[in-house]
């Protein structure tokens, strides 16, 4: 359980380092690798628009700020 919450933790930290030059899909695709090599799973990652108050954590944010990567589990 520690080793998912840091993962979290580290993930919505580097979030906004990955927010301009990639594609929703790409940083979704980086974040559920990283999610499954610490071995997180029964997990999901939803793309929607900024703001909308998805249910779940924001852990990235993609499209110069306009969209959203949430975490459900």
């Amino acid at each position: 359980m520690k080793k998912f919450i840091l993962a979290i933790g580290l993930l919505s930290l580097a979030s906004t380092a990955f927010a301009d030059g990639k594609s929703c899909e790409e940083l979704k695709a980086e974040i559920a690798s990283k999610l499954d090599a610490k071995g997180v799973s029964n997990y999901s990652l939803e793309i929607v628009d900024k703001g909308t108050g998805a249910d779940g954590k924001v852990v990235g944010t993609c499209e110069k700020g306009t969209k959203e990567i949430v975490y459900k589990r």
